[in-house]
């Protein structure tokens, strides 16, 4: 009889297994309400920037290393001409570019350059410079999940900050613009 009895405990296992998983996911969805998805915490944050050295896109026989932005902090936004989310972005950069008070470099990201190069001259080019990465593999070095992506990079090649997604006017006033700041006052 024993034996009899554990059989139809048995059919509601998965049932309850179930029924658990159920309850630890609404438990997590309300407990992370105010989680934002842009935010991925980067391994690289507060350590030094991966070394490269990319050709420029006006000037492909000519290249930008690691070493030779080191000295003053800036952005380095990560774009390309087939990113749809990228072109939502390019009006606020256009529009924050003279207000960041540091320099943005752009980071073509998996492009060919003369897509990259129309792209910029039908929507504007923000940056003070722009590199290229055809091939991904430096951005791998740099934990980029796609486009765009954009570090802050302090002067002595650290990075301070990342976001992942467009950058919005919200975001610049809430979380960016208060790391630039936050270099000014520290003089890095």
């Amino acid at each position: 009889m024993n034996e009899v009895a554990r059989k139809p405990v048995a059919r509601f296992v998965p049932l309850i297994v179930f029924a658990a998983l159920l309850v630890f996911f609404v438990v997590g969805l309300a407990w992370n309400q105010d989680h934002n998805a842009s935010f991925v915490p980067s391994p690289l944050i507060g350590k030094p920037a991966p070394a490269f050295r990319l050709p420029r896109l006006a000037h492909p026989a000519q290249f930008v290393s690691k070493a030779d932005l080191l000295g003053k902090p800036y952005l380095l936004n990560v774009f390309a001409s087939w990113c749809f989310a990228c072109g939502d972005e390019h009006p606020t950069l256009m529009a924050y570019r003279d207000k960041f008070g540091i320099a943005l470099i752009g980071y073509d990201y998996k492009d060919t350059p003369q897509a990259a190069r129309d792209w910029l001259q039908r929507h504007g080019d923000p940056y003070r410079e722009v590199i290229t990465d055809q091939s991904g593999d430096t951005a791998i070095d740099f934990g980029v999940y796609g486009a765009p992506e954009t570090y802050l990079i302090d002067a002595k090649g650290i990075i301070r900050y990342k976001h992942i997604g467009p950058l919005t006017p919200d975001v610049i006033a809430k979380r960016l613009e208060p790391k630039i700041r936050e270099l000014e006052r520290e003089g890095t």
